[in-house]
């Protein structure tokens, strides 16, 4: 087996979240919230005891990497393996006497499924050529019932990231809740505005079956009512909120990923493109195998049309204390995380 190839099995530890779901679902109690645990616990005190790996593929090995199909079939495989676990979550929840403790954990557990396994791995199909990747992705986005992040993140987000302009892009000083509030409303009709600008150029009507976002609607309002019909609606409000917390889950990686940079903007109003020291990026490899190599994000903004597998560390972007999990936690810390984050800030404005 060639050295990409072995590579490319480590991205099956991404299993030990479904597996810790299958824990939490089967063995109900204190376990429903292990996987929560696990991700938010366990991982980042990993990550502070494992050193960050800056390590680069050959550009050789990095070419056949790009056209393996393995690393494609390793996250096709993550949405049946998602939907399996979303349908045992509702039926469980419809089904079974839990206690409120119970539902709160398989709640915030299924939640974390959403926004990797779903959000994630929409973010990833989303940014890929072929039509059915594209489908895939937003297959994935609607188990969080975030479609129209497909619009914004490639058509706005990747544009205006760095710059005032950007609803996904934390300002300096903005604590993790404010910034939830400003992202998720502005991100929602920042999508209707791009879209209503397509459908402009594209000389085809606003209301009309050309309008992306009122499928998107309406694929997800018959998702919900269909949960509704098949299982019950307070069911389907069980699922709202585990979509909620994906959704919490996303906004949280933005604030982190982007938090104080800022692009620098030319006489002509226009800004400077994306460069690697316009994100943070983490080399702590538990979290970037979690996540898809999400945490190379840097190379991410600097060329968005690479594959996960063959993202690249560059020296000149600004690293992260921890790896995504331990900066997620402390991002809910204000405190805490502002006097880390405006320390490393200050470092990178003496370079």
């Amino acid at each position: 087996m060639s050295r990409h190839r072995i590579h490319a099995l480590k991205y099956l530890s991404i299993l030990s979240l479904p597996l810790t779901m299958y824990v939490a679902l089967t063995y109900q109690g204190a376990w429903t919230f292990f996987p929560f645990v696990y991700v938010f616990g366990l991982i980042p005190s990993a990550e502070l005891l494992l050193k960050p790996d800056e390590q680069n593929m050959e550009l050789t090995e990095e070419a056949l990497a790009e056209n393996d199909a393995l690393y494609d079939w390793l996250i096709y495989g993550t949405l049946p393996i998602h939907t399996a676990i979303l349908v045992w979550f509702l039926h469980t929840m419809d089904t079974q006497a839990l206690a409120t403790y119970e539902r709160i954990g398989l709640i915030l557990s299924t939640g974390i499924m959403c926004g990797t396994f779903g959000i994630n791995v929409g973010h990833e199909l989303g940014h890929r050529a072929k039509s059915f990747e594209r489908i895939l992705a937003k297959i994935a986005l609607a188990t969080s019932l975030y479609m129209h992040f497909f619009i914004e993140h490639n058509r706005g987000h990747h544009k205006r990231v760095a710059t005032p302009d950007d609803p996904a892009t934390a300002r300096f000083g903005e604590s993790v809740l404010r910034f939830w509030a400003r992202s998720i409303t502005f991100s929602f009709f920042s999508a209707w505005n791009l879209e209503a600008v397509r459908l402009k150029k594209k000389r085809k009507a606003f209301f009309s079956v050309h309008n992306e976002m009122i499928w998107y609607m309406v694929i997800q309002g018959a998702l919900l009512i269909g949960i509704a019909l098949v299982w019950s609606v307070p069911t389907m409000i069980f699922f709202i909120l585990t979509a909620f917390v994906g959704i919490l889950l996303l906004e949280t990686v933005n604030y982190i990923e982007h938090y104080g940079l800022v692009r620098k903007q030319k006489e002509t109003g226009k800004y400077e493109r994306p460069l690697p020291h316009h994100s943070w990026n983490s080399n702590h490899i538990v979290g970037r195998l979690l996540l898809f190599e999400l945490s190379r994000h840097s190379d991410h903004h600097y060329q968005a049309s690479r594959k996960y597998q063959v993202l690249r560390h560059h020296d000149d972007s600004p690293q992260m204390p921890t790896g995504y999990p331990g900066m997620i936690v402390m991002a809910l810390f204000p405190p805490l995380w502002f006097g880390i984050m405006h320390r490393e800030l200050d470092k990178l404005s003496l370079k």
